[in-house]
């Protein structure tokens, strides 16, 4: 969630909300003097009041700080956006999500993601508390990120009608226990639940990301439609007009997503030419290049934007291909935060030195597979100019595609399931730290994949610290 406290949020639970709750929200953020509002990583809307004049703020009637989330409180993530349009687990519905939905009422604190793992749109586990659908009808798997403690799964499946009374439980004891044993049998003694035993681990297979823009065919003579704004900042009367437009066409759920998108499912056929209307008239651009729509970049950051264009910019020109692959910027090292495939960390920029901007530099990561679900980023390249990141990215793009389709299906290891364990050489700097592995090469140092340690040139030196290959050491190390 982005910390900006500049930035005002309204949660929407799930992600879900109707025509005629928009609508409320865009009447009264208008009235406060705004014309664009920003969505969230977490499928809610921020509002930037730092543009509100403050004559506004302590003076306007209808200011009711109650109406914003507290700083505190988190926004419930759901795939229900997935439904009836992308891959689903076959017994999910959208009455289901929206039943369990409609079972929080309270405003949690943690991170709490409800999601179906056969989609992408939406990660599975970027939460504290990550419900993810099983096989087994009305079960969950959960996976627990809760602060301070190590990642793992709660022993037991969860039932749909569980939900939300053990999320609300573990929010109120997970300080006190010491571990997930003491947490499940606190749960079993204090709740009626209907567990169920997991009979293997969670297993979630490798899709490419899809494409979700556009007008696009639904079943039953629908369509539904996906809306997308490069640089976030969604025009309040269009949003007015298209929530008159459901309104009257009897479109009952508008959803948002993590990509700082939204999406109209259930576009009565008859109703398709009227929409395209709606959009021609004010302009709106429905087919991005797919370049653009696999960016997750943090709300109101100019230079991640300016960035991501500079980047694009140069796929386009280079008549690279992306598909099926994501991109995130961040400003902060959390890798266990991360959900895209290739991620982007921002140094802190240095201190302006006699007179001159030193430019920022970045380290390039990408997760375990290109799979962001194994929640595993490997560093790329670290301390990289901006100059330098497209061919970069390139290199692992062509990596990606290399091994697209031959990468086996990642399981997401549960209780009682033993990981394989394979030992590599590869040789470590005594100083600094930094590995040398043939298999990855030194992409900074330019030396390809494949080139052995014995077989680089006397001259060669750190990529980072630049001491030279006799202070290297031959060291063992561990991949899961």
């Amino acid at each position: 969630m982005e910390k900006d406290k500049s930035l005002q949020r309204v949660d929407i639970k799930g992600g879900v909300l109707s025509p005629s709750e928009l609508q409320r929200i865009i009447e009264y953020v208008q009235e406060l003097g705004l014309d664009t509002f920003h969505f969230g990583s977490r499928q809610d809307i921020i509002f930037p009041l730092k543009n509100v004049n403050d004559d506004v703020i302590t003076e306007h009637a209808a200011f009711n700080t109650s109406f914003f989330a507290s700083h505190t409180q988190q926004n419930i993530c759901s795939s229900y956006v997935s439904i009836d349009i992308f891959d689903a687990t076959v017994w999910l519905r959208g009455t289901t999500y929206l039943y369990i939905l409609e079972e929080f009422r309270y405003h949690p604190k943690l991170k709490i993601n409800i999601t179906d793992p056969k989609q992408q749109i939406v990660p599975l586990f970027s939460g504290d508390l990550n419900f993810i659908a099983s096989a087994h009808e009305d079960y969950w798997y959960l996976f627990l990120k809760l602060p301070g403690w190590d990642e793992i799964y709660y022993p037991a499946l969860i039932y749909t009608w569980d939900i939300a009374k053990i999320a609300e439980t573990i929010e109120n004891i997970y300080e006190s226990v010491e571990d997930v044993e003491m947490l499940f049998k606190y749960l079993n003694e204090n709740l009626d639940t209907n567990n169920k035993v997991i009979e293997k681990p969670l297993q979630v297979n490798f899709n490419p990301f899809p494409y979700y823009e556009g007008m696009n065919k639904m079943r039953d003579n629908q369509y539904w439609l996906g809306l997308y704004w490069r640089d976030n900042n969604y025009n309040l009367k269009f949003l007015k007009a298209l929530c008159e437009f459901c309104l009257e066409h009897r479109i009952g759920k508008l959803c948002l997503t993590p990509w700082k998108s939204f999406i109209v499912k259930g576009i009565p056929k008859e109703s398709k030419l009227t929409l395209e209307k709606l959009l021609g008239q004010f302009g709106i651009n429905v087919r991005h290049s797919a370049l653009e729509l696999n960016w997750h970049l943090p709300v109101n950051n100019k230079r991640a934007l300016e960035l991501k264009k500079f980047l694009v910019m140069n796929f386009d020109q280079n008549d690279i291909s992306t598909y099926g692959l994501t991109f995130g910027i961040s400003s902060c090292r959390n890798s266990k935060r991360y959900f895209t495939s290739i991620m982007i960390e921002e140094n802190k920029a240095p201190e302006t030195i006699e007179g001159f901007v030193v430019r920022p530099m970045y380290n390039v990561l990408y997760a375990k597979n290109f799979n962001p679900s194994t929640r595993q980023y490997i560093v790329y390249a670290q301390d990289v100019d901006q100059m330098d990141l497209p061919g970069l990215l390139l290199e692992l793009t062509k990596t990606y595609f290399q091994n697209l389709g031959s990468i086996p299906d990642e399981l997401h290891q549960g209780e009682g399931v033993e990981k394989e364990i394979l030992e590599i050489e590869v040789f470590q700097c005594k100083d600094c730290q930094n590995v040398y592995d043939p298999s990855v090469g030194d992409v900074v140092g330019g030396i390809p994949v494949g080139v052995d340690f014995k077989d680089l040139s006397d001259d060669y030196g750190c990529a980072l610290c630049g001491l030279p290959k006799s202070n290297f050491e031959k060291i063992t190390i561990e991949v899961i």
